[in-house]
């Protein structure tokens, strides 16, 4: 991956084979297909990960620990194999358009508060206490182990982070 800035337009068009006037037909600037694309990736990686999530298992508890099991298989190229793992497009897109205002970093935060917002739901199911705190707290694990997987090619970081989700689930379980 190039990053959304260093990739021409000349380049999509080469990879894509479309033509220059049927790409501006659709996506009047850059940024606009950026955009596109950003919303895009967003529906189809929601779409996996809680069809992963739910399908793994029925006990709302052992789902959230499935978060982490879907992740080791993004990490290790197993999902979206077109793609490979090249770390989270929402964190690069962040990234590169770091001004808050900038659209693409607002879509970047939408689609963060999406997934929490799924956790949290996953949280209430399993009747766990504080499910806003503890949703916030799996998707700070899951962002870590993102991070950690890219930035340093290990793939078993979702494992790890798995482990501790257990542990921070067991404790909003007793209280």
């Amino acid at each position: 991956m190039n990053g959304f800035n260093a990739t021409g337009i000349d380049r999509i068009l080469a990879e894509s084979g479309v033509a220059k006037m049927t790409l501006y037909k659709h996506f009047r600037s850059k940024d606009e297909l950026i955009l596109a694309a950003l919303e895009l990736r967003d529906q189809r990686f929601r779409t996996w990960l809680e069809a992963e999530i739910e399908q793994a298992t029925d006990d709302p508890e052992a789902r959230l620990l499935a978060l982490f099991d879907a992740l080791e298989t993004w990490f290790r190229g197993e999902a979206f194999k077109e793609l490979g793992f090249s770390g989270c497009a929402f964190i690069n897109a962040a990234s590169e358009f770091a001004d808050q205002s900038h659209p693409a970093h607002q879509l970047s935060a939408e689609h963060k508060q999406r997934v929490v917002d799924y956790l949290e739901r996953l949280c209430r199911d399993a009747g766990l206490s504080d499910p806003v705190g503890m949703a916030e707290q799996l998707a700070l694990l899951k962002e870590g182990a993102i991070a950690t997987a890219h930035v340093r090619n290990h793939p078993d970081a979702a494992r790890r982070a798995r482990q501790m989700a257990q542990t921070l689930i067991a404790a909003a379980r007793s209280t």
